[in-house]
């Protein structure tokens, strides 16, 4: 449902001249690639987001708004949705590059964003589009705090209407420090998504949250 709202964004917010898709297959080839994973070697998971932040925002000239919403779709670790109907499972797709690429960007993204993260090979690899996405949503509309509503409200609904779905403490973290990032953003465009995944590692050692 979060991710549906999201497409939507593409009838709201006009799209540059550097395309969404052309965008989605530059990143995903990126994260992909042999490059990226020597990279992985001798940067944390934390410093990997940030190189391939840096890397949307150049693509998309600096657009911070273009590049998180990119972002959002880019680090998806699945490909399609299924939506629960009265007459069965409905499969719906979503952006995604052909299947070899999608599960080479898939293997390579980064799963270490919190101290707590689980000691899987998935990780929390799909915390990472509930961060950007969010991060999108209150960059672009801050107004009544829409993306914490969205992001409450989405988490509940997928509990409802997703086959896959279930309220997640986790994701909701996730979407709090997107919307942290966001602020960070309009104060200083150069900010850095760690920053903001940081905050949570602290709060983690003191609070044990």
């Amino acid at each position: 449902m979060f991710l549906l709202w999201l497409l939507l964004t593409f009838k709201i917010f006009p799209q540059e001249e550097v395309s969404f898709y052309s965008g989605m297959f530059y990143l995903s080839n990126y994260i992909a690639s042999e490059e990226f994973l020597k990279l992985k070697e001798t940067n944390s998971d934390l410093e990997q987001i940030d190189i391939i932040y840096e890397k949307a925002v150049s693509f998309f000239k600096g657009n911070i708004s273009e590049a998180l919403l990119c972002l959002t779709f880019t680090c998806l670790p699945f490909n399609k949705i299924d939506f629960e109907t009265p007459f069965g499972i409905l499969k719906i797709p979503l952006p995604s590059p052909p299947k070899v690429l999608f599960n080479k960007r898939l293997t390579n993204l980064p799963k270490n964003l919190f101290i707590s993260s689980p000691k899987t090979d998935f990780g929390d690899k799909d915390k990472l589009s509930h961060f950007f996405g969010n991060a999108f949503l209150h960059y672009n509309i801050s107004a009544f705090n829409f993306s914490k509503f969205m992001g409450i409200f989405v988490e509940k609904t997928e509990e409802s209407f997703f086959a896959n779905g279930g309220f997640d403490k986790r994701d909701i973290i996730a979407n709090h420090l997107g919307e942290l990032f966001a602020e960070m953003l309009k104060l200083n465009p150069a900010a850095k998504p760690s920053k903001a995944l940081l905050t949570y590692q602290l709060l983690y050692l003191r609070d044990g949250l």
